[in-house]
């Protein structure tokens, strides 16, 4: 076979990502706080479901207090181990309830059982379900309110800003953020498309009635990928959902090793392909095809090589506007074929505990083979 045809499906990959209309790599679909919006937030119940988060849940409760007048705090305390109720009910913030979350049930996750066991407390017309690790610039609450209801939609959500300090953050999180867009189109997303409804589990405000109609967290209460899982069902109800990136939601979770965010992905990545060994084939493919070929041509001569280097180009290209979005220096997108590589790696990881029977761990609970993807 002519060495040349190393280099073309990489080539005609990334040549594709660009050229596509909807423009997965682009940063467009963004939305900020605005401290000149009303701060009148009487409507909101803010839902945060809290397991063993007593190190930064002060700084998280503290913005959203700080959002606008009105506003109800309710903290679900999901049987934490570390003083976290303590810990939020010293800062003695007006509005702030805590509620003692009960067991988990059978065929549950953690989270969807927290915010459940809120839903059912709460009764204003909007919920905004934060984790409990994303601090709010002021005006963001608002900002998600007004574009909630200016667009009439049923439920906003925001990318958060995810931590970005450390060598294996900055190498590994800016590329969660653009293979998730890639995957997610935004644009799609935001259009309706019911094969690409997306949102982001961190930040998300939602109609009460909408989840209502759609059953509620109970809908989808084995979802390992429940945001997403929850944009669709809230779309299949004849609702409209949007999502954006922001700079405004910031994560402090720290990923300060590969182990850390090794093991973030490996917990839903094979679930994202919905447990399927053709699926898995296909990306690995796929990957192989664009992050790795692309590099084995430059050690060819001629054609091969050149066409390598255009693939390689073509790649960082697509990538820049994620790192000028994030602040983050162009240089580091030479290492996006050692990122992609080492995402592939993990998918491969995240089949391999799923075939031994141990799918997902999260905060010291264990969600077995065979909890619903996309329930």
């Amino acid at each position: 076979m002519d060495p040349v045809w190393w280099a073309v499906p990489g080539c005609a990959i990334w040549l594709g990502i660009l050229l596509l209309p909807w423009r997965p790599w682009s940063t467009r679909e963004s939305l900020d706080g605005d401290t000149s919006l009303p701060d009148a937030l009487d409507g909101v119940t803010v839902l945060i479901p809290a397991r063993n988060e007593a190190d930064c849940i002060a700084r998280t409760l503290t913005s959203v207090a700080a959002q606008g007048r009105g506003q109800r705090i309710l903290l679900i305390d999901d049987q934490s181990s570390d003083g976290t109720a303590a810990a939020a009910e010293s800062l003695g913030l007006t509005g702030l309830r805590i509620l003692p979350g009960q067991p988990l049930p059978p065929d549950w996750t953690g989270k969807l059982w927290a915010l459940e066991q809120g839903r059912r407390e709460a009764d204003t017309d909007y919920l905004l379900l934060l984790d409990a690790d994303i601090e709010l610039l002021p005006g963001t609450l608002p900002a998600l309110l007004a574009k909630l209801r200016t667009e009439r939609r049923q439920m906003v959500s925001l990318m958060a800003f995810l931590r970005m300090e450390s060598f294996w953050e900055k190498l590994l999180m800016p590329a969660f953020i653009y293979f998730f867009k890639l995957l997610y189109p935004f644009h799609l997303s935001n259009r309706g498309s019911r094969f690409t409804a997306a949102a982001a589990g961190g930040c998300i405000l939602i109609e009460a009635r909408a989840l209502a109609a759609a059953g509620g967290f109970g809908a989808i209460r084995e979802a390992l990928i429940d945001d997403c899982s929850l944009a669709r069902h809230i779309r299949n109800g004849g609702g409209s959902t949007w999502i954006g990136l922001t700079r405004s939601a910031r994560s402090h979770r720290r990923y300060d090793s590969l182990g850390v965010i090794w093991d973030m992905v490996a917990r839903t990545a094979y679930t994202q392909l919905y447990y399927s060994p053709w699926l898995l084939g296909l990306c690995t493919v796929l990957m192989a095809a664009a992050f790795v070929l692309p590099v084995a041509a430059l050690s060819l001569s001629g054609s091969a090589a050149v066409l390598g280097l255009i693939s390689l180009a073509l790649m960082w290209i697509s990538y820049l506007p994620t790192l000028k979005y994030y602040k983050m220096q162009p240089a580091w997108a030479l290492a996006l074929p050692l990122t992609g590589v080492l995402y592939l790696l993990m998918t491969w990881s995240s089949a391999g505990r799923h075939w031994r029977g141990r799918s997902a761990v999260w905060k010291d609970r264990i969600y077995a083979r065979g909890t619903n993807p996309r329930a």
